[in-house]
């Protein structure tokens, strides 16, 4: 099981697991940009010996600076953490919400940290025949049964894909409830300005967008992200926070990052290009891909194959590529996984592990 720790990514694990070493592995488990990370991150390392002896700002001035310019929003409004993950720790543990609602499948960390605090937790269950869309009318009956709820989205949601519709967000904030927004692949989303909630975040009381800068610039050894909310909603969450919680190195690479547009231009030409390219292919050879706006793809392994998502991943990893199993996202089963999208070097010896692995079960798909 490559999921030991709950992420993907977990190249030590795969070692140990298939007795190779980290540098053969292809991974796609993990959903980082391909293309990164991007120069200028190479150039702030070779830099930092001369301020590794400095305290970092704790009150992260400068790269709050520049986000705030990047989204057309108040610097107060901003908080930067450890990564997404602390900031869902700590915007639940600062909320303390009695009723939370999540749609599943969603990102395991959600449910962790409510655990924590032993919130009270529903769900509203996906349907794949909707493409596990979010609809309002799940929404709606679930608001109405439980007002003044927390709801944590995914847009888009990992690991479907699938974007949450804004309408649907302002009408459960119409309503009463708390809405935690995780936008951490909101980058990869060639139509960000619909979609992203991150203004009216810093103008509403009871909505937060979270948001991750390593995925899009491939930097997940630098734990990097921030909320988005009103300064007054955002006072409990920094009260909680640990003091220098972002360290000096992971300020000056956000920093940087913010200022590679051509970098960006480039990430979304590819992301044009490869993921119709690979949808294609893995439907040819028998899976059912999940509409993505993401830079990742929820495939069902198709039924001739015989095959659990586990067993696909090990004799996957046999050939020296990681996948997700993604049955173990609460409201999938054993027939889904999830795979990165990558170079198309990459992605073609994705497709012929895949083929080799559904010929050896008897798939007549790719007979």
């Amino acid at each position: 099981m490559l999921e030991r720790y709950g992420h993907g990514g977990d190249l030590r694990t795969a070692e140990e697991a298939f007795g190779m070493p980290a540098a053969q592995f292809v991974d796609f488990s993990s959903n980082m940009n391909p293309l990164g990370p991007p120069q200028s991150v190479k150039t702030v390392l070779s830099n930092y010996a001369a301020v590794i002896g400095q305290y970092p700002d704790p009150a992260v001035r400068g790269l709050r600076r520049k986000l705030a310019e990047k989204h057309q929003i108040d610097e107060q409004s901003i908080v930067v953490g450890n990564g997404a993950a602390e900031l869902i720790d700590l915007i639940v543990r600062a909320l303390q919400p009695e009723r939370t609602t999540l749609a599943i499948p969603c990102f395991d960390e959600y449910g962790d940290a409510l655990r924590k605090i032993g919130a009270a937790v529903s769900e509203i269950k996906l349907s794949a025949d909707h493409q596990f869309q979010l609809r309002m009318e799940q929404a709606n009956a679930d608001c109405a049964a439980m007002p003044n709820s927390l709801y944590i989205l995914g847009s888009p949601n990992n690991p479907t894909g699938q974007l949450v519709d804004p309408s649907l967000i302002r009408t459960l904030l119409s309503n009463g409830a708390y809405v935690v927004v995780d936008e951490a692949f909101m980058d990869f989303v060639p139509e960000e300005s619909r979609f992203s909630l991150v203004q009216e975040a810093a103008k509403h009381e009871r909505l937060f967008v979270i948001r991750s800068m390593t995925k899009f610039y491939s930097i997940p050894g630098i734990r990097l992200g921030y909320i988005v909310g009103t300064p007054r909603a955002l006072s409990g969450l920094k009260r909680l926070q640990v003091p220098w919680s972002v360290n000096s190195l992971a300020m000056l690479i956000g920093e940087a990052v913010l200022e590679e547009t051509e970098f960006s231009e480039t990430t979304m030409a590819w992301l044009r290009q490869e993921k119709p390219w690979l949808t294609e292919q893995l439907k040819k050879i028998g899976f059912q891909v999940t509409d993505s706006a993401a830079n990742y793809l929820l495939l069902r392994i198709p039924e001739t194959a015989g095959l659990s998502a586990s067993m696909l991943q090990l004799e996957m990893g046999k050939q020296g590529v990681l996948i997700r199993d993604a049955s173990r996202f609460a409201g999938l089963n054993h027939t889904y996984i999830r795979v990165a999208i990558k170079l198309r070097a990459q992605n073609e010896q994705l497709v012929a592990a895949f083929s080799s692995c559904l010929q050896r079960s008897g798939s007549p798909s790719v007979k």
